[in-house]
């Protein structure tokens, strides 16, 4: 794990943020009134290690797998419905794609591992790792060693990326199973506190699925041990490994990430547990209406920059954060400032 952890910093630079902080007092307004656009402004630029940082361009990427857990019949939607819409997304007729099409943000999504082999489409890039998982409930997700090759996967895309800022999400049935489980082993909670109704479980398909999480958590607890990588390959999936590959790669080259919902959320989990510094590059985007998320967001003491009731997954959230994000440091690159417009300040 070394390898893909060695090169994250803290962004922590006391200089650094005074003089920030000096920059952001100075612009024609009143002092902190910009509210929390200032802290991301400021958290931008720290994990940037420039006072002066530019957010000019923006990538996304919605991670795609399928997932064993759902031979429990925990989900009314069949796993052919992941294909269907990673097809859908490349075509441009997702939520996600029409988001980031309307906001000028480079838009890809990517199989990491889908049951199905899908022909070349613009927007899609093929990792595939794996034709979908194993069924946690009854053995591990995956190998150890498939799982370091989808962290290696997301890792390389996200050097490769070249981006100022990344936003990540993800797709795949089943895969807020897999987030619940990996929930409940790293911050050692039961099912019945971590399990959602996801894509839209209910009565008995919803008690289907605590029961399916709780046994894959009481099945590789102590073969897991606590590791969050071993959690990761024990009850993860491809998509998830992906995104926390993605991460990492990106903290490792000083490029913040926006962070989806409740999957997306699971993945960062991973990350921040592999390396303390990642959390430094995070922006959590946004409270999911997805059971838990709330309560994780709490417990880790991250307050998200939206709540709007979301749970759609596929990087809704997160393009929306960026966005705002990018709003913050408009106004700090660009806003006039006392000393240069000549107006006077009362501060």
């Amino acid at each position: 794990m070394k390898r893909f952890t060695q090169k994250i910093t803290s962004t922590t630079n006391h200089r650094l943020e005074e003089k920030i902080r000096g920059h952001l007092d100075d612009l024609t307004k009143p002092r902190g009134s910009l509210g929390r656009l200032e802290e991301f402004a400021l958290r931008y630029c720290l994990c940037k290690g420039n006072a002066v940082a530019m957010l000019e361009k923006i990538k996304f990427f919605t991670f795609a797998g399928d997932h064993g857990i759902t031979e429990e019949n925990i989900t009314p939607f069949p796993s052919e419905v992941t294909c269907q819409m990673v097809a859908n997304m490349a075509a441009g007729g997702a939520a996600i794609s029409v988001m980031c099409r309307n906001a000028g943000i480079d838009y890809s999504v990517v199989d990491m591992g889908v049951k199905s082999d899908l022909h070349d489409m613009p927007n899609l890039i093929k990792k595939k790792v794996g034709y979908g998982t194993n069924n946690f409930a009854h053995e591990p997700a995956m190998t150890e060693e498939k799982t370091v090759e989808a962290l290696e996967q997301g890792f390389i895309l996200a050097e490769k990326a070249r981006a100022d800022i990344i936003g990540i999400g993800e797709m795949g049935i089943g895969n807020t199973s897999s987030a619940s489980a990996i929930y409940g082993l790293i911050l050692g909670l039961d099912a019945e506190n971590t399990v959602g109704a996801g894509t839209g479980s209910s009565g008995e398909f919803l008690e289907r699925k605590i029961k399916a999480v709780q046994k894959g958590i009481d099945l590789h607890r102590n073969a897991a041990g606590g590791d969050p990588f071993k959690i990761l390959a024990h009850v993860g999936g491809y998509e998830i490994a992906g995104m926390t590959g993605m991460i990492l790669g990106a903290a490792s080259n000083r490029i913040p990430v926006a962070i989806d919902g409740f999957i997306a959320s699971a993945a960062a989990l991973v990350a921040m547990r592999l390396e303390k510094n990642t959390r430094d590059y995070l922006f959590f985007s946004h409270a999911s209406a997805e059971k838990f998320h709330r309560d994780f967001l709490q417990k880790e003491g991250i307050r998200p920059i939206l709540s709007l009731d979301m749970r759609l997954g596929e990087g809704t959230g997160a393009v929306l954060a960026l966005q705002i994000i990018q709003q913050a440091m408009v106004c700090y690159s660009q806003m006039a400032t006392f000393s240069s417009a000549g107006v006077s300040n009362k501060e």
